[in-house]
């Protein structure tokens, strides 16, 4: 595909902006009804967004703030995140920010009976499941037994994208397909491309508006640009590191295999010693076992020496 005029929807900023402001609140609001399925009377009609830090008491984390948490008009709670890197310990991070979206709540002096479901989706740019085939999968809590979803407040949808196959827009079959297509290939997306999407699908076709560097002013362009350095940046210094450790490892390796052959060579020079030594004394208890008269055969008996070395050594004396 050929390089567009459109931004990548996969950094934060560019994220939050399309699905996390009230002038795009439609977008949001379909964008939950197609990922989840919600359809008919089940369809989200509206949402509230809600404050996005998650852990107040260390907001200044980056990692206690999610990018989107809204309500719907039931009191469902929805949180969307763009994981752009496999981080150690997502998933619970996860399960703890969908706790903290339901606790929260409470907090306002609810009963219990009143909770809402929460629903935690995840668009990764990684793999966070490597051993899973399917590029979405939906975690819910059920009867080990049984299967039957009694316990239903927590739902966690996690959409994988390096394994969306699609990279044509004739592939795409269904909503969910263009979606996706949206957020792993917008940077490349062509004008035609962009038309035929438009067709099927025109809230998506909002969407890339939001993401045409066009549209944009020329501050929010420069923050753009230096999320990108930044991200870059991490980038190369992750990478640095890993060229770092690979290469302290190979030093290690090779510091090690010298001193096991040190230690290899050491031990085998104690052993050469020792069987030469062995040997000089055998041959010295056969030299003087000959010069008494003993029989060969008993000698090299007695000894261990083979009969043909004593026999020379016989010769030689």
């Amino acid at each position: 595909m050929a390089l567009s005029k459109f931004l990548d929807p996969k950094l934060d900023l560019t994220f939050k902006k399309i699905f996390g402001t009230e002038k795009n609140k439609n977008i949001l609001i379909h964008f939950l009804n197609d990922i989840l399925g919600f359809t008919g009377v089940n369809t989200i009609q509206d949402v509230e967004f809600l404050s996005t830090i998650m852990n107040p008491e260390i907001a200044s984390d980056k990692q206690s703030i999610v990018d989107v948490l809204c309500k719907d008009s039931l009191g469902n709670r929805y949180i969307a995140e763009m994981q752009l890197a496999r981080d150690k310990g997502f998933e619970k991070r996860a399960q703890l920010y969908a706790a903290k979206a339901y606790s929260r709540q409470a907090d306002k002096g609810g009963k219990y009976i009143d909770l809402k479901k929460v629903f935690f989706i995840a668009i990764s740019n990684c793999n966070l499941f490597p051993d899973k085939l399917d590029y979405i999968s939906s975690h819910t809590i059920r009867d080990e037994k049984t299967n039957e979803h009694d316990l239903k407040d927590f739902q966690f949808i996690f959409i994988e994208l390096p394994k969306f196959p699609k990279s044509r827009e004739e592939q795409l079959e269904n909503v969910v397909d263009r979606w996706l297509f949206f957020f792993k290939y917008a940077e490349e997306t062509t004008d035609e491309d962009l038309r035929k999407i438009a067709e099927k699908s025109p809230i998506i076709k909002l969407a890339y508006d939001e993401l045409d560097k066009f549209h944009w002013n020329e501050k929010d362009l420069v923050a753009y640009e230096e999320r990108v350095m930044d991200l870059q940046k991490e980038a190369a210094i992750l990478e640095q590191k890993l060229d770092d450790a690979k290469q302290e490892g190979r030093q290690e390796g090779r510091q090690e295999g010298r001193q096991e052959g040190i230690q290899i060579g050491e031990e085998r020079g104690i052993q050469i010693g020792e069987e030469q030594g062995e040997m000089k004394a055998k041959v010295a208890v056969a030299k003087a076992m000959l010069a008494d008269n003993i029989d060969v055969n008993n000698i090299a008996k007695f000894t261990g020496l083979p009969v043909s070395d004593v026999e020379k050594l016989k010769h030689n004396n």
